[in-house]
C-alpha cells in the first residue's frame, strides 16, 4: 500500500470541517494521512472530470459525472438528511411560486443537487419554468438578491440559519418539498473516490476512515471548533454549531440503505 498522502478537495463549510478534522490532522492511526483543499460544490463537482483529487465532496446532482469520469461513491462521510434542504428566497415576503414563472435566479451550481431539485419543483408548480438561471457564489447569492440583481436565490449551506439578516424570506423549502413527496432523506452531497484509489485501498476501508473521522469528532466536539470556526463563512459560533448538527448526522456515518435509496431518487429522471 502507498505511503503517499490522499488528496481530498471539499467545502470549508462545517459540516465538512467537523467530519475531515481527525483524518486531516492525523488523529486515526489506521489511515493514511489526508491533504485537504478547500473549494466549494461549484468548483469540486466540476473537478471530476479532472481526475486530480483522490476524494472529492461533491453535489449529489453531480454524481453522474463522477462515474462517468472514473469516480465511485463512498458511502459514508457526505451530507444526507432530513430538514436540511436548499430554500428559494426573494426579498419580498408576498413573493408566491407562480410568482417565479420567468425570474431570473441565483444558483449555486448548475450540478448541485439544489438545482436538481428546483428542477423537479418546478416541473409540479411552475410549468413555465424560471428565466434566466445564473451560477453565483454561495455566500454571494443573498447579498445579489437584495441588491435586487436577481429576482430569487437558491440558497444552501448555514444560509438557511442567516436569510433572515438580509430581510430575505422564503418562498419554499424544497428539502420539506422533496420529502414530502419521496419519503426519503434530502441527498445533498456525496464523498467520491478516484477508481485507482479505490482499487488500492478498498471502498470499505475509504468509508471506513469516513466514519471513523465523523466519530472521533462526535465524540471529541471541542477539538475540531477552532479549525471549523477558521474556516466557516459565518463567524457566528451559534450558526456553525447549528449547521454542524443539522447537516452531520447518522448518515454521515454511512448511507445504508435509506440513504442510498434517496440518491436514486434524486438521480431517476
Amino acid at each position: 500500500m502507498s505511503t503517499q498522502p490522499l488528496t481530498i478537495a471539499h467545502s470549508p463549510c462545517p459540516n465538512d470541517t467537523f467530519i475531515f478534522h481527525a483524518w486531516s490532522h492525523g488523529l486515526l492511526p489506521q489511515a493514511p494521512k489526508l491533504q485537504v483543499t478547500f473549494a466549494d460544490i461549484h468548483l469540486t463537482s466540476k473537478w471530476v472530470s479532472e481526475r486530480s483529487f483522490d476524494l472529492l465532496k461533491i453535489s449529489s446532482a453531480a454524481l453522474p459525472l463522477a462515474i462517468e469520469a472514473g469516480y465511485h461513491l463512498v458511502p459514508a462521510g457526505g451530507a444526507v438528511g432530513h430538514d436540511c434542504g436548499p430554500l428559494l428566497l426573494s426579498v419580498s415576503a408576498k413573493t408566491s411560486a407562480a410568482d417565479l414563472a420567468g425570474a431570473s435566479l441565483a444558483i449555486p451550481s448548475l450540478h448541485s443537487t439544489a438545482y436538481r431539485l428546483a428542477r423537479k419543483w418546478a416541473e409540479h408548480h411552475l410549468p413555465a419554468g424560471f428565466g434566466e438561471v445564473t451560477e453565483v457564489l454561495f455566500s454571494d447569492i443573498m447579498p445579489a438578491v437584495v441588491n435586487g440583481d436577481f429576482d430569487a436565490g437558491l440558497v444552501i449551506h448555514e444560509a438557511r440559519f442567516t436569510y433572515a439578516r438580509f430581510g430575505l424570506h422564503q418562498i419554499v423549502d424544497l428539502g420539506q418539498w422533496w420529502e414530502e413527496q419521496t419519503g426519503l432523506p434530502i441527498p445533498l452531497g456525496a464523498i467520491v473516490a478516484r477508481d485507482d484509489v479505490v482499487a488500492e485501498h478498498g471502498i470499505d476501508a475509504l468509508a471506513q476512515w469516513c466514519a471513523d473521522s465523523v466519530n472521533y469528532a462526535w465524540k471529541n466536539p471541542d477539538e475540531s471548533r477552532d479549525y471549523v470556526a477558521e474556516h466557516a463563512d459565518d463567524t457566528d459560533a451559534d450558526v456553525q454549531r447549528a449547521h454542524i448538527a443539522l447537516y452531520v448526522n447518522h448518515f454521515s456515518a454511512g448511507l445504508g440503505p435509506e440513504g442510498l435509496a434517496a440518491f436514486d431518487a434524486l438521480l431517476a429522471d
